[in-house]
């Protein structure tokens, strides 16, 4: 893993490993760069029963471990994943849900890892932040009526 001053850490309880292949499987320019297990025992387990993963999701450094029950993750935390069109959107949408994932509500979902996940139109972005206050918010009333947002209702609120 290139050396960086900032990088998100996942704690898994057992699947670190798992989860970082399946999100490499799905963006571009991602990768698992490393697993290492730990040699020592630690309040986790025995020697070699903690996993610690560096993997790589759009060019961007993670961590993650595999150290058994913990903190669960929660809302509190997300991973957003800006889309460029309604293609792109359900791709992601979808290979994210596969599995056992959770559609919330706003672009949100809860992978089968539990993680968090908002997948957004880059455009809605924009449109939110539209200095024409009527037009930011008929943008963001319509994505509060979404569970998997769609670009062109988005518009269409946007835009009337």
């Amino acid at each position: 893993m290139a050396k960086t001053k900032i990088c998100p850490f996942l704690w898994y309880a057992k699947e670190a490993e798992e989860a970082a292949r399946f999100y490499a499987s799905i963006f571009p320019d991602s990768r698992v760069d490393r697993v290492a297990a730990l040699q020592s025992e630690s309040p986790s387990g025995p020697p070699g029963s903690v996993k610690v993963v560096d993997f790589t999701l759009f060019g961007q450094p993670f961590r993650a471990m595999s150290a058994g029950p913990h903190d669960e993750f929660n809302d509190a935390i997300s991973l957003t994943v800006l889309c460029d069109d309604q293609a792109e959107l359900d791709r992601y949408w979808n290979a994210l849900l596969e599995g056992g994932g959770k559609p919330q509500a706003c672009g949100w979902l809860i992978d089968r890892f539990g993680v968090r996940w908002q997948i957004t139109p880059a455009v809605l972005e924009e449109m939110i932040r539209d200095t024409d206050p009527e037009r930011s918010k008929r943008a963001s009333d319509a994505m509060l009526q979404m569970v998997k947002l769609d670009i062109a209702t988005l518009e269409k609120a946007y835009n009337s």
